[in-house]
């Protein structure tokens, strides 16, 4: 029983050759740059002269990292 417990934990940060904590930081990375970049485009829409790429540039960047992550 624990080993399935384990398991649902690690097989998918293991098939993008990752621990479980590595796994953990790079998600959490990736959604508090999603959430700053939700952030700024919630911004610019009440404020549209303030932010006006930032929220593109984070995705840009989220999006290449993502790409070129088992590279």
């Amino acid at each position: 029983m624990s080993n399935q417990i384990a398991r649902l934990f690690t097989a998918h940060p293991h098939s993008v050759d990752e621990s479980y904590f590595e796994h953990l930081l790079f998600a959490g990375t990736f959604a508090g740059k999603l959430f700053l970049a939700a952030c700024a485009a919630l911004i610019h829409a009440i404020l549209p002269f303030t932010f006006e790429k930032t929220a593109s540039r984070i995705i840009n960047e989220l999006h290449h990292r993502m790409h070129n992550r088992s590279k």
